[in-house]
């Protein structure tokens, strides 16, 4: 565009003022790219999960435990393949700042019905041989600086005490929603360790047919409803969505802050722009004495006003993209974390929006300036 050189010239003219707007609207489509990749992570963690697995805990809160003896009666219900375990661990690595989820599993019955989890085959067998031996996500080896076969110790919350392991697989998951920083053990290492005063968390049943899924709950709840500890079974992905939920209306809330942010930005970027054409009141009359088109300084106001949004947007989203890569701090917390693209081309949308609206005026009025007007106003 040859009159790129008028326009550069026009924003680097009140070089403070221009800098301040850019980095405004950087900072605003900075959070809004996070807050708008925490909505797609927690979408993509509610999808996670078959439809052939069930997940039956306390009926009570997930914090309570079910009885072992409930193995064999779940195991026995028509429809079912299979069943396993899980406890939630709750140990802190060297600092309580490195949250990671841990997880003491049954763990042959357990593995054999996550294929979602991708183990190397002599690795599957040498964790499985080992009593304090422990399973652990791709990401969080390389989170820590882990190898393989290196000794760690968990300082146990839930489960007092030093408990020392040694890492003898690595998985990598399918599905990056998955997460790949979890860490398993046995189960039957928590059980000694604590006197086998403990027992099963929740548990997984695989069914033979998903379209059986509903009867099968219901059997399972209305076979417990009336023990001393009540059941509530769901399927996996509906267990899952239940935690998003728990985090309460993410989507409305990142929407509403969102929308709060554009429409400030709007008025940051608009009153730069309304500025900026009546400081040039009179240079726009003498363009026009020289030739320039309505049509044309209409079309140089806007694009300066889309360039100034479009560098400052382009910064935020671009960063927040570098920041939140794969494998990125927040994954511990949200597992698939990530910035995706259709975030990042979502941002620089509307960053050209934010520099079309805020720019529309000072360029309607840049084209409609009456010369003669102007001239003997300058004058």
């Amino acid at each position: 565009m040859k009159f790129m050189r008028l326009i550069w010239v026009n924003l680097l003219r009140n070089k403070r003022r221009t800098v301040l707007t850019a980095l405004s609207v950087t900072v605003a489509l900075f959070l809004f790219a996070t807050l708008r990749s925490v909505v797609t992570a927690l979408d993509a963690v509610s999808e996670v999960g078959s439809e052939t697995r069930l997940i039956t805990r306390s009926a009570t809160g997930i914090t309570f435990a079910l009885p072992q003896s409930y193995f064999e009666r779940l195991r026995a219900q028509e429809g079912v393949r299979s069943v396993s375990w899980a406890n939630w661990f709750g140990g802190v690595y060297i600092d309580a700042s490195n949250f990671f989820a841990q997880f003491a599993v049954d763990q042959e019955s357990y593995l054999a019905m996550y294929p979602e989890m991708a183990i190397p085959e002599d690795q599957k067998q040498a964790f499985f041989r080992e009593r304090t031996a422990a399973l652990v996500g791709s990401g969080l080896m390389e989170r820590f600086g882990w190898s393989l076969g290196q000794n760690i110790t968990l300082q146990g919350t839930i489960f007092p005490g030093d408990w020392e392991f040694s890492i003898r697989a690595v998985y990598v998951p399918e599905d990056p929603s998955f997460g790949d920083q979890m860490f398993f053990f046995h189960y039957d290492n928590l059980y000694e360790g604590v006197n086998g005063n403990i027992m099963p968390g929740w548990y997984v049943v695989q069914l033979e047919d998903p379209a059986a899924a509903p009867t099968v709950i219901n059997q399972i709840d209305r076979m417990f409803e009336n023990s001393s500890n009540p059941t509530k079974t769901e399927t996996e992905r509906a267990f899952n969505a239940g935690f998003v939920t728990m985090w309460g209306n993410i989507g409305f809330l990142v929407r509403a802050i969102g929308t709060a942010v554009f429409f400030a930005i709007l008025l940051v970027a608009a009153n730069t722009m309304m500025m900026a054409g009546r400081e040039r009141i009179g240079e726009n009359a003498v363009l026009k004495v020289l030739g320039f088109q309505d049509g044309l300084l209409f079309r140089l106001v806007l694009v300066e006003s889309v360039l100034i949004t479009v560098l400052g947007g382009a910064l935020g989203v671009f960063g927040s993209k570098l920041l939140f890569g794969p494998n990125n701090f927040v994954n511990a917390f949200i597992p698939g974390f990530e910035v995706e693209w259709s975030t990042v081309l979502l941002g620089l949308a509307m960053a050209v929006t934010l520099g079309v609206v805020s720019g529309i005026v000072p360029a309607w009025q840049a084209m409609r300036l009456p010369v003669i007007q102007a001239l003997r106003r300058v004058a």
